[in-house]
């Protein structure tokens, strides 16, 4: 902010960056998790190999956590005055 970034380009620069580690790893898992319930499938009886709604309400639910565990740091970073953050540099 103290280069002329507006509250909501830092708040997009942040958020940003956090949903795409967010999705990396939402992706990542899911590919896990359906290689794993693969091999899960053929040791546990009565268990689907793939659940639709299960992996995708996961899914939103990770995304809304990681979406909200950013936010309270951008919302600091926001608030803090350029003048204070230059000096403590």
């Amino acid at each position: 902010m103290s280069l002329g970034a507006t509250p909501a380009d830092v708040n997009k620069l942040i958020l940003g960056q956090a949903m795409k580690l967010a999705l990396a790893g939402v992706l990542l898992g899911v590919a896990g998790a359906i290689g794993l319930t693969r091999f899960l499938s053929s040791v546990l009886f009565g268990v689907r190999p793939a659940d639709p709604p299960t992996f995708v309400i996961m899914s939103i639910a990770l995304a809304a956590i990681a979406l909200l565990a950013a936010y309270v740091p951008a919302r600091r970073a926001i608030s803090i005055k350029p003048v204070v953050a230059l000096r403590e540099v």
